[in-house]
């Protein structure tokens, strides 16, 4: 029975991630669900190892986040190549901010990794933790564990090569070695995050903390691709990290406040989609139908968390955002 709920979640995120990264996002159509068999060894296992590294550090959401930053890197850097392909999907993403010694174009950098870090890792695993009994503990073994790292190298690897097969551009050697890098240090710093103790201290209300979050969300997706994006984009960073670190260490803060903000993450991908083209195209009706399903399930999943966080609600789960 243990062993069920430490798995079930497990699972459950593994099809979670991808689900949110892509299809609730809007980036994919529901059509293209088939495509989980190449989506959610690269996604899901990216979230579960990213969860499980993180918890058995005996750290939290700071660290997820960090480690989401190198998990994007890998996958934008290696998987997609879209941090150094000027058409990617057709799409011209370096065109604007193009650094030529680098390679890439700082504004799809940034807002391309903020996306990996927030909604490809972060948010699917706060939401698979409160729904789950075991939240702050490890779900998998030295097994299981092992198993989460094949199944983001076979992701990486299968993705990598499904896109070469249909785009002629090659990253460079030393572009692939530096994203190796990047992502290890990406890594370090993570892991190497403080463990922060209860402090005395108000917070906001959970609708407060999630209308920041919904303000945050749209200001992010809204901002161009441009030196004013990246402006606003550096500038949350800055104001929701302040902030986290204000109020997340507060013996005030519950899972509720943590539901808050994931929720307005999934709602924000939620509106994104409706005016979103998906880059495999399809009819409006379909386009439409399929979004609206995965915004249903955004809120059912929400529903959920809140009531096993009601249910949940003596239990001591402050460490999920603090740690």
């Amino acid at each position: 029975m243990v062993l069920l709920r430490r798995i079930a979640p497990a699972v459950g995120l593994f099809v979670l991630a991808p689900l949110v990264a892509e299809f609730l996002l809007g980036n994919l159509p529901v059509t293209l669900l088939p495509a989980l068999v190449l989506l959610a060894p690269l996604y899901g296992g990216g979230a579960l190892l990213i969860r499980e590294v993180t918890r058995r550090a005996g750290r939290g959401v700071p660290t997820m986040l960090v480690l989401g930053v190198g998990y994007g890197l890998l996958e934008e850097g290696i998987a997609t190549q879209s941090l150094f392909n000027p058409h990617y999907v057709g799409a011209d993403l370096l065109s604007v901010g193009y650094v030529p010694w680098l390679g890439i174009a700082v504004p799809w950098t940034l807002f391309v990794l903020t996306l990996h870090a927030v909604g490809s890792t972060t948010v699917p695993i706060v939401m698979a933790e409160l729904c789950a009994r075991e939240r702050t503990t490890p779900w998998l073994g030295r097994p299981g564990l092992v198993v989460a790292a094949a199944l983001l190298a076979v992701g990486i690897a299968g993705n990598a090569a499904f896109q070469m097969a249909n785009d002629p551009f090659r990253a460079t050697p030393a572009q692939f070695v530096a994203t190796v890098v990047l992502a290890a240090l990406a890594t370090v710093v993570g892991l190497r995050l403080p463990r922060r103790a209860e402090l005395p201290g108000p917070v906001p209300a959970p609708w407060a903390i999630g209308s920041i979050g919904l303000a945050a969300g749209a200001l992010g997706e809204l901002a161009p691709l441009s030196s004013t994006g990246v402006a606003v984009l550096a500038a949350l960073w800055l104001v929701l990290a302040g902030l986290a670190t204000r109020w997340s260490v507060r013996a005030a803060w519950t899972p509720r406040h943590t539901l808050a903000a994931a929720s307005a993450a999934l709602v924000t991908y939620a509106w994104h989609a409706f005016p979103e083209t998906p880059v495999v195209p399809v009819s409006d009706a379909v386009d439409l139908v399929g979004n609206a399903v995965f915004a249903l399930g955004a809120v059912l999943l929400i529903t959920m968390a809140w009531r096993r966080t009601a249910a949940a609600s003596t239990i001591d789960t402050s460490s999920d955002i603090r740690s």
